[in-house]
């Protein structure tokens, strides 16, 4: 999976924003931290499935894109239905190609696994300009940074445990975990900001 894509890192500018925490907002951060740890932890799981072609696949990459509901249900008091189902396609979309990258670069098929991997990376181009439409504290190019090191940095775990590199795929994965949590805490940011009034206990 090494050469495919771009690859960045996110060490940009922050906005200058000092949080006072109230319950509620701990309650909404908490909430984003859980599923993005589950996004991490059902991706994780779903690979192995995938490449040790282990009898709990379908199981596993259903509870996986479960994930993309659960995340949809915490924007929808904020944004609405239509924008909330949106996200929940988009997020389903980004998930659902990595379990395709994953079965292509298991199989060899390297062509396949160019174009999944293109499309994976569109992908994370239109949830970066979704955010930034619904939400101007929300950076397009921010959360394309963040989006693609998070796509580097799954690409490098799934590389590794086809390769069957175990102790790096190990290692990349104590990385993926903090990167997903600073995208949690950018989503819990931004809320809070355009939505104050939802925010004061």
């Amino acid at each position: 999976m090494y050469g495919y894509g771009p690859s960045y890192y996110y060490y940009g500018p922050r906005q200058n924003y000092h949080m006072v925490w109230t319950p509620s907002k701990v309650e909404l951060n908490r909430q984003l931290r859980s599923l993005w740890e589950e996004h991490i932890f059902w991706t994780r799981l779903t690979v192995n499935s995938i490449v040790g072609h282990l009898p709990d696949e379908k199981e596993t990459t259903a509870r996986l894109l479960r994930n993309a509901t659960d995340f949809a249900a915490i924007f929808q008091p904020f944004y609405g239905q239509q924008i909330a189902n949106r996200f929940a396609e988009l997020l389903r979309a980004h998930l659902t190609l990595a379990a395709q990258l994953t079965t292509a670069l298991r199989d060899g098929k390297t062509r396949v696994a160019q174009d999944v991997q293109r499309r994976w990376f569109a992908n994370a181009d239109d949830i970066a300009d979704s955010l930034a439409r619904i939400n101007p504290y929300w950076s397009r190019e921010e959360w394309r940074n963040m989006m693609y090191e998070h796509l580097r940095l799954t690409s490098r775990e799934v590389s590794a445990r086809i390769s069957k590199y175990y102790k790096e795929n190990v290692a990349t994965n104590d990385l993926i975990e903090p990167q997903a949590l600073q995208m949690a805490d950018e989503l819990t940011s931004g809320i809070v900001q355009q939505f104050p009034g939802s925010f004061m206990n």
